[in-house]
């Protein structure tokens, strides 16, 4: 299967199988904070150099990478003279600041020893959902690509509120994948697979292949034991989830097999790809934004959104929830509560209200010019699975499920 990047340049998606990804044009890695630092915080040197090295032979070997890495918080513990990761945002987001300066310089001190730049990235979810942001950061990792730079991304922990407080980096690494048109995306973490049972117990095997959700029906997840980090092996799946229903190949591993993963060869577990590439703002829109508030929808406008691909009108909307402003994504609801798609709303919390049930000439006749507009246009709106029920232990509810741009 085909697509084209932003330069213009075709991309072949969908890896057959692990041993193609030795020959893939481009791939995002994603390593977590166990990965890099000591337990009590602070930076492993000789960790970081070895996942650097197995980088650097990639890019030597003709494939494009993009690192996303977490471990600004972790390595901004110990300067601050921090015992252990800190519970409130305020703590938190100083450490990331101090953290983040160390964390890229230890990255481009070892990249420059084999001849390579790296570049920063800083990204929030807010700066790829809006329509005049996300192409920024697209055309702005694109470049540096282009330039055969090292981009290394992370979120901007330094400003980020629900970010730092409801998960690590394990999603973003998914979506910066679909960002960026890579053909396969690599998790390393302090477990070197998934397997059939916690890791520890005697008996349990690893999973090699993963090719659809039922593979996962009888998978018991253990969580990370790391102190630094925030995610763990749901995370890593629900990642996997995103990552493969783009067309995305994903690997999960050890970071000690970054380079033999990034091979193709036979360690971690293979994620195959089961679906096809959304357009990116629509993904970002899905899984990174964090809605602001609800529109109640009536019968009508749940049916003309999700099965006709139109547009919310206010007429067909009986009640607004939470505040928010023009711009911010918002769940639209059915009248039993279960958000059925999230869209980017045309009006402020505060004007609402005085829309609702009213048909665009009685908006106009009311109110004025301006308010012909729709709530929320097609353009702007992604429709949201329905949770799977079933499984065992804590595999995702929406493994394999993916949420789709509504069109005409």
């Amino acid at each position: 299967m085909s697509a084209g990047r932003a330069d213009g340049t075709a991309v072949v998606t969908g890896l057959a199988d692990r041993s193609a990804l030795a020959g893939a044009g481009r791939v995002v890695v994603k390593v977590g904070s166990s990965s890099l630092t000591q337990p009590s915080g602070g930076i492993d040197d000789a960790r970081l150099i070895a996942l650097v090295n197995a980088l650097v032979e990639r890019v030597q070997a003709g494939t494009q990478v993009v690192l996303v890495s977490s471990g600004a918080i972790a390595a901004g513990l110990g300067p601050l003279g921090l015992a252990k990761r800190p519970r409130d945002l305020a703590t938190q987001q100083a450490a990331a600041s101090v953290g983040q300066g160390l964390l890229v310089a230890r990255y481009t001190s070892a990249a420059a020893a084999h001849g390579l730049t790296v570049g920063q990235v800083l990204l929030t979810a807010d700066d790829v959902i809006r329509r005049t942001q996300y192409r920024n950061a697209q055309r702005a990792l694109e470049r540096l690509l282009g330039m055969g730079v090292l981009p290394v991304v992370n979120e901007n922990d330094t400003v980020a509120t629900a970010e730092i407080r409801f998960g690590d980096n394990d999603r973003l690494a998914a979506l910066v994948a679909h960002l960026v048109h890579a053909d396969a995306l690599v998790l390393l973490s302090d477990v070197d697979a998934l397997y059939d049972g916690p890791p520890s117990r005697p008996g349990s095997r690893r999973v090699p292949l993963v090719t659809s959700p039922a593979d996962l029906d009888d998978v018991v997840v253990a969580g990370s034991s790391s102190g630094v980090g925030t995610g763990g092996m749901t995370t890593k799946l629900d990642a996997a989830a995103v990552a493969t229903g783009a067309g995305i190949a994903t690997v999960l591993a050890s970071a000690a097999q970054a380079g033999e993963a990034l091979q193709g060869q036979d360690v971690g577990t293979w994620f195959a790809p089961t679906g096809t590439r959304p357009r990116t703002r629509m993904l970002w829109l899905a899984h990174a934004a964090s809605p602001q508030g609800h529109l109640v929808l009536d019968r009508g406008a749940v049916t003309a959104v999700v099965r006709r691909g139109a547009s919310l009108l206010p007429a067909g909307v009986v009640a607004a929830e939470g505040s928010f402003e023009a711009g911010d994504p918002v769940d639209l609801c059915d009248e039993s509560g279960h958000a059925v798609a999230r869209g980017l709303v045309n009006y402020s919390s505060a004007e609402v209200p005085d829309l609702l049930g009213r048909s665009t000439r009685e908006r106009l006749d009311a109110l004025g010019p301006g308010y012909d507009r729709v709530l929320v246009h097609r353009d702007d709106l992604v429709l949201l699975p329905r949770r799977r029920q079933g499984g065992t232990g804590d595999a995702p509810a929406t493994s394999g499920s993916r949420p789709r741009a509504a069109t005409q």
